[in-house]
């Protein structure tokens, strides 16, 4: 558990003499994607850099990526693929170190990957592929790395030689350290159990950096209605199905899950919902259901709804839905429907409205939406404009990416942007 930090902007002795204070001229806060990203690139400029990290072990979050294959880019990325206040922002980032340069890298380290639905790419083997290539390059590039480190203070004064100084507690015993620039690579808020935390956040707010508001993103949802119990009995099966929130929607597969939903359009669409707000959900996005129905009235006149629909999706689905839409009419043939009711049902086959009472939050949430504002920052650098030596990235920024990969691509750009300017 990281101690509670005091940040403070001070003029004159920090430490007291006595205190031996080791200088680094880079340290970056955050053994992560972006952390060990940056670390390894301004370590080849010749800077000596030193790397902190509050766990036991670097990469967690990379390790458990992707099912333990880390999603580690995507053959496409836009700006588009990102949502932030300042949807520009990460342009810079992206173009100076493309999906592009990574895939190259991984390919010089023979590391085997794969290409899954929608340009993702997989590693074959493991994700441990990755954290051992991103240690290998810090190790060759004479980076330190330090785990098992709590930061209980941070001080700067621009008057010094060296701006910033800090105070770290390792087994109980505290140690000085002083950089000329720091970099804070500590990610966010999303699964607390691997290392996330708040700690940009305090950091930026000690130095009056403004923040955007923070929620719980590519999350699953979860329902306190009477379609819990539909999500509970449905639990386990999955389907491909177009998901919608305010304006956005996604094909993927969905999820029923005993909670809810699930699945990676749910991750995607969470992105975009906010309390109080409807999802809709179309079972059949490459079909005008109720056209299908009416047609199929001509030419099956004596069959059932059920038997009909059971063709296109799973039998015990098809039973929830004749229970919601038509169940006075279960055992009645397609001809003693009237084209209305058809109408109807088709329309909610392809527009199941349902209202989420909550996501899982940052427990099981992979990003964390909002952070440090990117008007504070210079997308070139990633030094913050208003505090020199000061550097923000990877997810601690308003910077969040769709499912697949584009948050680890977002790591290895902002990461590289940075290393090229500690």
């Amino acid at each position: 558990m990281v101690c509670s930090l005091l940040f403070t902007i001070f003029t004159g002795n920090i430490f007291s003499v006595s205190q031996a204070t080791l200088h680094y001229d880079v340290i970056i806060i955050g053994a992560g994607a972006s952390g060990l990203f940056c670390a390894f690139t301004a370590a080849k400029r010749g800077r000596r850099v030193l790397v902190i990290e509050k766990s036991n072990k670097v990469g967690k979050k990379i390790l458990m990526s992707g099912g333990g294959k880390c999603n580690f880019t995507n053959h496409f990325v836009e700006a588009d693929n990102f949502i932030s206040r300042n949807p520009h922002f990460c342009k810079a980032a992206l173009k100076r170190y493309s999906q592009w340069d990574f895939i190259s890298m991984v390919e010089q380290y023979d590391i085997r990957y794969e290409e899954r639905d929608n340009s993702r790419l997989f590693c074959l083997d493991s994700a441990k592929n990755i954290v051992e290539m991103l240690l290998t390059e810090c190790e060759q590039s004479g980076v330190e790395i330090q785990v098992k480190s709590d930061i209980t203070q941070i001080k700067y004064d621009q008057q010094a030689e060296s701006q910033y100084q800090l105070e770290l507690l390792e087994d109980k015993e505290k140690r000085y350290l002083s950089c000329d620039s720091l970099v804070v690579a500590t990610g966010a808020l999303s699964i607390p159990s691997l290392g996330g935390s708040g700690l940009a956040y305090e950091i930026a707010q000690q130095f009056d950096i403004a923040l955007i508001p923070r929620r719980a993103g590519l999350v699953p949802f979860m329902f306190s209605d009477g379609f819990k119990s539909v999500c509970e009995r449905l639990s386990g099966l999955a389907l491909e199905v177009e998901l919608s929130c305010n304006g956005q929607g996604f094909i993927e597969n969905i999820l029923f899950t005993h909670r809810g939903l699930s699945g990676p359009v749910s991750l995607q669409v969470s992105n975009y919902w906010h309390a109080g707000d409807e999802i809709s959900v179309d079972l059949l996005p490459y079909l005008q259901v109720a056209d299908w129905l009416l047609e199929a009235k001509k030419k099956n006149a004596k069959t059932l709804l059920r038997t009909l629909l059971s063709k296109k999706l799973a039998k015990a689905l098809v039973n929830e839905l004749q229970t919601l839409f038509w169940l006075a009419l279960a055992e009645k043939p397609l001809a003693e429907f009237s084209d209305k009711q058809l109408i109807s049902i088709g329309n909610q086959i392809n527009n199941w409205t349902l209202k989420p009472s909550a996501t899982e939050g940052y427990r099981t949430a992979e990003v964390t939406l909002g952070g440090v504002d990117t008007d504070e920052i210079s997308s070139k650098t990633m030094e913050v404009k208003r505090q020199s030596g000061l550097y923000f990235i990877g997810e601690s920024l308003d910077v969040t990416g769709h499912l697949g990969g584009y948050n680890f691509q977002w790591a290895w750009s902002s990461g590289y942007s940075a290393g090229l300017n500690v």
